[in-house]
């Protein structure tokens, strides 16, 4: 994360801070929300675009032979196309440690904004391509707007926030990730047939959220934390009036100033968060979102419809069976945002792995007991259904444990000083 204090701990005070939800929480909620959609947008097409046969004759001809092809696994052994799908993550991994130095020296709000232009131009670029160079830049720029994006909103959405509803609003850009995820997998199920465009559409909408965090963040201005650790308190002092709709803001202002003293004294955070008595939350902070994406989330939600399709369902059927899983997806989701506090994190890890565990053992077996390790043979209806029940029943407990939850855990446990 950048540097500054992420989020006021008003501690035994906060019950003392003043103000009421106005429209700009209102409209902080939207420009986060927008950031997440950007997220989970561009992650839910990717799968479906790569299902559809216009895409395929056009930049992967080779694979598309493989799929139709008797063998039941799919062949993604092209070289470029696994560049296609991962170069957006190798420029995110880039662009969110390029983020945390601008957040810190420009701000969140100028983070932001490079984040939603770069998705915009990067959409154009991957929904204009007719030669593959230009698909893979377009997903390397894409990938720095998701970098920045998914470094500056969730601090900007917890630093403006009002105080009681940081927590759920951290939960709720998690949220609007499935949301995204959902909406691009309708898309997509609603593009298959329009040859031979259909896919182009489903990647330049892809510019809508972009859109919304780019003139989002135009319109509002910078965090409190951010105007005051770049020494604007004045300005800082008067932002933090306008969000929370009152003129006295006196106390909130204080532990705002004292955080970023305290996050002045760090002279290096980095050798700073690897001192023995920060080694817990050190490693907690990497190993929970590290996780979260090892349970297989991604290849769930990229090659879904591939998926499908192995249990013997047509490219419609595979696309409709998406749509379920993201409809799951987004229920669950909203499930843990009501169970989270009642049943606790640890619980919810705990119960949402195992649940993970079992139904991935579960689908995997069913493949191997009826096409064996040759990938020639079929699976049976019964097989089948009961395959996209236990992937709903894995999509659903990643929804209400380790979706949320490797956001919303690493950003509660570290203390003050390292939280930076």
């Amino acid at each position: 994360m950048a540097g500054g204090a992420i989020k006021v701990e008003g501690g035994g005070r906060s019950h003392l801070y003043t103000g009421h939800t106005t429209f700009a929480v209102v409209m902080i909620a939207i420009v986060a929300a927008s950031g997440g959609l950007l997220f989970g947008y561009d992650n839910g097409i990717t799968g479906g675009v790569i299902s559809m046969r216009n895409f395929a004759e056009l930049f992967f001809p080779e694979e598309l032979a493989a799929h139709d092809s008797s063998n039941g696994y799919c062949k993604f052994n092209d070289q470029i196309l696994q560049l296609f799908t991962s170069s957006l993550f190798l420029a995110g991994a880039f662009a969110a440690l390029v983020g945390m130095v601008t957040c810190k020296k420009y701000g969140r709000r100028f983070t932001m904004i490079m984040g939603g232009l770069c998705f915009i131009i990067g959409t154009v670029l991957v929904a204009s391509a007719f030669h593959i160079a230009q698909l893979v830049i377009g997903r390397l720029v894409l990938g720095v707007g998701v970098g920045f994006a998914t470094q500056a909103t969730p601090l900007y959405l917890s630093e403006m926030a009002p105080y009681n509803l940081r927590g759920a609003l951290n939960i709720l850009f998690q949220l609007a990730v499935t949301i995204g995820i959902f909406a691009a997998q309708l898309i997509n199920y609603g593009t298959q047939h329009i040859y031979p465009w259909g896919w182009r559409l489903s990647l330049a909408l892809a510019g809508v959220p972009g859109l919304m965090l780019f003139l989002g963040a135009l319109v509002l201005p910078d965090t409190p934390n951010s105007l005051i650790e770049r020494g604007k308190l004045e300005q800082g002092e008067k932002v933090l009036k306008r969000i929370r709709g009152v003129d006295d803001v006196t106390v909130e202002l204080e532990d705002i100033v004292d955080a970023v003293n305290v996050s002045r004294t760090i002279v290096n955070p980095w050798a700073t968060i690897l001192r023995r008595r920060y080694r817990p939350q050190l490693v907690i902070s990497i190993l929970i979102p590290t996780f979260q994406q090892w349970v297989g989330i991604n290849a769930i939600i990229f090659y879904a419809p591939q998926l499908f399709q192995t249990t013997g369902a047509g490219a419609d059927a595979a696309l409709l069976n998406t749509v379920i899983i993201g409809a799951v997806n987004v229920g669950c989701t909203v499930v843990a945002i009501l169970v989270v506090d009642r049943f606790g994190r640890k619980f919810l890890l705990i119960e949402g792995g195992i649940q993970l565990v079992i139904c991935e053992f579960i689908v995997g077996a069913l493949i191997a007991s009826s096409l064996g390790t040759s990938g020639v043979g079929a699976i049976g209806p019964a097989k089948a259904n009961a395959m996209i029940a236990f992937i709903c029943i894995y999509i659903a407990g990643f929804a209400w444990s380790w979706g949320p939850l490797g956001w919303l855990v690493p950003s509660e446990i570290q203390p003050l000083e390292t939280r930076a």
